[in-house]
C-alpha cells in the first residue's frame, strides 16, 4: 500500500481533528502518501481532495469540528454513489480508506466495501458514545465535561432562587449523556429514552426535598427521552415548584477536544493506519478494558450500545 484516503463523516465530533493528525502522520511515518476527502462522502464521489503532509496537520490537535468538514450523503447510498466515490479511489491511486464517524458513516463504509472491495477502517467518532464494540468513542468525554460545566452554572442560579432547572441534553436515541452528566453533576433525576420515567414520583421527590430546605434541584433530560420545555411545563403543573428550561443543544459538540478525547483519538488513528497496512479490512478501531482493539465494521456498524440503566439507581439515591 502505497496512498490513503482519510474522511470525516456524519455529525462533528471534538478530536476528530486529533484522529485526522494521527492517520496523516502515522502514515507519513510508514511512508505512504496521505490524501485528505473534504466534506465525507461526497467529497469522494466528487473528488474533492487534498493532498495532506505534516505540516497540514500542524497545530489542530486542539481544535474541535473538523478541517475536512463533513456533509451526509443521500448520494452515496446508491449503486450510483458508490461506484462515483470508488472510481475517484482508482483513479487517485487510493488504496485504503480511513472513516472517523459514527454509525450512520461506518453502514456507508460497510456498504461501500461490499459492493466495491475497497480497503476500509473505521475510526469511531460521535459524542453520543452509542457505537457497539468501544468503551468510548471520540467526542464522548469532551461532551459530557460541557454540559457538566453548564450545569455547575446553572446550579448555581437554582440555589440562588430556589428553582427547579430542566436542563435539556443531546442523545435523540440513547440517554448516555444525559446518565453520563447526572452522575457528574449531582442532578436530582435523569430521564433517559430507554427508561419510562414516572414524573408524579419525580415531582414528589422534588417537593420532598423543598419541603427540607433544598436550595436547587437539576433535572437532566436527554432530548430523546422528552422536550425538556414539557417536563418543566409538568413539573410546574402538578407541584406549583418555579421550574425553568436549560436547552445545551450544539454547544456540546464543540469547543477544544479533552485530554482524554486528544488521546483516544490519537491512539484510534495511529492504529487505523497499522491496520490498513496489516492488510486488515471492513474493521473498526476500539478501545475495551484500556487496550486498543479492532471488530468487524459490520458489528459496529449494528445496533446500539446498552446504556447501564441500573446507574439511574444510583443517581436517585444520591440525591436525596
Amino acid at each position: 500500500m502505497k496512498k490513503i484516503g482519510v474522511l470525516t463523516s456524519g455529525g462533528d465530533a471534538p478530536g476528530m481533528n486529533a484522529a485526522l493528525r494521527a492517520v496523516v502522520r502515522a502514515g507519513l511515518a510508514n511512508g505512504l502518501e496521505v490524501v485528505g476527502i473534504e466534506r465525507g462522502y461526497a467529497g469522494l464521489m466528487n473528488g474533492w481532495l487534498r493532498p495532506m503532509d505534516a505540516k497540514s496537520v500542524s497545530g489542530i490537535i486542539n481544535h474541535g469540528g473538523t478541517i475536512l468538514r463533513t456533509a451526509r450523503s443521500e448520494e452515496f447510498k446508491t449503486d450510483e454513489g458508490r461506484a462515483r466515490a470508488f472510481a475517484t479511489m482508482q483513479r487517485e491511486g487510493i488504496e485504503g480508506l480511513v472513516v472517523i464517524g459514527g454509525d450512520g458513516s461506518f453502514r456507508g463504509a460497510v456498504d461501500f466495501h461490499r459492493a466495491t472491495g475497497a480497503a476500509v477502517v473505521g475510526v469511531p467518532a460521535t459524542i453520543d458514545n452509542d457505537i457497539p464494540g468501544t468503551r468510548y468513542s471520540i467526542g464522548f468525554d469532551t461532551a459530557i465535561n460541557t454540559a457538566m460545566d453548564a450545569i455547575d452554572k446553572i446550579r448555581d442560579t437554582s440555589a440562588s432562587h430556589d428553582r427547579v432547572f430542566v436542563v435539556e441534553v443531546m442523545g435523540r436515541h440513547n440517554g448516555f449523556i444525559a446518565l453520563e452528566v447526572g452522575l457528574a453533576a449531582g442532578a436530582e433525576g435523569v430521564i433517559v429514552p430507554e427508561v419510562k420515567q414516572d414524573l408524579i414520583a419525580l415531582t414528589r421527590k422534588l417537593q420532598a426535598g423543598q419541603a427540607r430546605g433544598k436550595m436547587s434541584s437539576i433535572i437532566i433530560v436527554a432530548e430523546g427521552a422528552a422536550r425538556g420545555a414539557d417536563i418543566a411545563a409538568t413539573i410546574t403543573q402538578i407541584s406549583g415548584i418555579e421550574t425553568r428550561l436549560s436547552v445545551l443543544g450544539y454547544i456540546q459538540r464543540g469547543g477544544s477536544p479533552s485530554a482524554r478525547d486528544r488521546a483516544l483519538a490519537t491512539r484510534f488513528g495511529h492504529r487505523a493506519v497499522e491496520l490498513l497496512l496489516e492488510g486488515e479490512t471492513n474493521v473498526m478501531v476500539g478501545i475495551e478494558g484500556g487496550r486498543i482493539i479492532h471488530i468487524p465494521l459490520e458489528q459496529a456498524s449494528q445496533g446500539k450500545s446498552d446504556l447501564d440503566t441500573s446507574l439511574l439507581t444510583v443517581v436517585d439515591t444520591l440525591s436525596n
